[in-house]
């Protein structure tokens, strides 16, 4: 047999080097393909902030995006645990961070809801929108501001949120931190420039809701607030 000539044998050297590259990648999602149980695993894994094993499913090929019969990716479920770690994993595996569930809801709302305010930063640093609402009609800073989570509200409102955006019956985010009790949140917003005169759709200001509501502390908060706001 004659020698192979140098080119055909760089050639075919190539060929193998590029063959052995691709062929870890085609076994995972070849594995992914043959077990479709991979995706519920890590939603499953997910759930159960089980971070080894989270990664050992995303290694055998269980795909990022993978989503519940809710419509929650793992990241989602990542945020209304306030796991950052787990959801720094996810995000470094490419997970959608827009993404949201069958009811709307999107992972930084599930963040804001949770009161995570590093989880909350980091995804506001990875591009997350805080715009979107949910099928409740409300977004990310309603229900920080609802929850008591002053830390959130002032991390969404560096990331340029209007302190007076007024959302659904023209409550604003004053009205629901006051509603619902929240003596902390309130004075962050009167220290961030929120109008305590601003009236929802029944004509209540903040100060009257948080009388009905009877919310002695937020009262007190508003009644005490300077002039200027």
């Amino acid at each position: 047999m004659k020698p192979m000539p140098c080119q055909v044998r760089s050639s075919l050297l190539a060929w193998i080097c590029a063959a052995a590259a691709v062929l870890p990648m085609a076994g995972a999602y070849a594995q992914a393909a043959s077990n479709p149980n991979l995706n519920a695993q890590l939603l499953v894994a997910a759930r159960q902030e089980d971070i080894a094993r989270v990664e050992r499913v995303l290694a055998q090929g269980a795909v990022p995006n993978s989503r519940n019969r809710l419509g929650k990716t793992a990241l989602l479920l990542a945020c209304e645990k306030g796991n950052l770690a787990l959801a720094e994993l996810m995000l470094h595996n490419g997970t959608d961070i827009s993404m949201a569930s069958i009811e709307g809801v999107t992972p930084l709302m599930a963040a804001s809801y949770a009161g995570n305010a590093d989880l909350v930063k980091r995804l506001l640093a990875a591009g997350a929108s805080a715009a979107p609402v949910d099928r409740m009609n409300k977004p990310a800073i309603v229900y920080a501001a609802g929850q008591g989570h002053a830390a959130v509200v002032d991390a969404l409102l560096v990331s340029g949120i209007d302190v007076n955006a007024t959302y659904e019956h023209q409550l604003t985010l004053l009205m629901w931190a006051a509603g619902q009790g929240h003596p902390d949140v309130v004075k962050l917003l009167l220290a961030r420039g929120a109008n305590a005169d601003l009236r929802d759709d029944r004509g209540m200001s903040a100060l009257d809701i948080a009388r009905l509501s009877h919310q002695p502390e937020a009262v007190e908060a508003l009644e005490r607030k300077s002039p200027e706001n």
